[in-house]
């Protein structure tokens, strides 16, 4: 794999709310802040994305890309911020997704991430201030295969 190839891991933070519209929509699109119009760019197919939920302070998913980001002002997300519309987006495909209600909680996770370390572990919470950010792999998989435990374990 050529360095341009390299599959880069997003998360995303937003609310559970909008994580839910995404759903009700099949997890066809995910999307950037307006602010994000660099990093979007940088998005590819085959990257990998972390759903981080504000509010429940919980994991809802992973996904991958399928597309380029384009730019659309329809709106499908909500915002704190008026006129907010999220309006990067690029195509996606759900890898795991948790049940409604049934999110993973990031203080279960955050003293495994790799990504947490930057911030003193009593301001973990801080780690997931913004709506985009890069982290290890050994993050995206360890929140993967949290999800997916814990979807098994309710099938059971």
């Amino acid at each position: 794999m050529s360095v341009s190839e390299e599959v880069t891991y997003w998360m995303l933070v937003s609310s559970a709310e909008n994580f839910e519209i995404s759903r009700s929509r099949g997890f066809d699109l995910a999307g950037m802040k307006s602010r994000h119009g660099k990093k979007a760019a940088q998005v590819k197919p085959g990257d990998k994305v972390v759903f981080y939920l504000t509010g429940v302070m919980a994991f809802g998913g992973t996904a991958e890309v399928t597309g380029t980001a384009e730019y659309s002002e329809e709106p499908i997300w909500v915002s704190k911020k008026e006129g907010e519309l999220y309006p990067y987006r690029f195509p996606i495909k759900i890898e795991v997704a948790a049940d409604p209600g049934k999110y993973i909680p990031a203080v279960e996770l955050v003293e495994q991430m790799e990504y947490t370390k930057k911030w003193p572990p009593e301001h973990w919470r801080l780690a997931f201030q913004g709506n985009v950010h890069k982290i290890p792999k050994t993050d995206y998989e360890l929140i993967k295969s949290r999800i997916e435990e814990t979807q098994k374990v309710m099938a059971t």
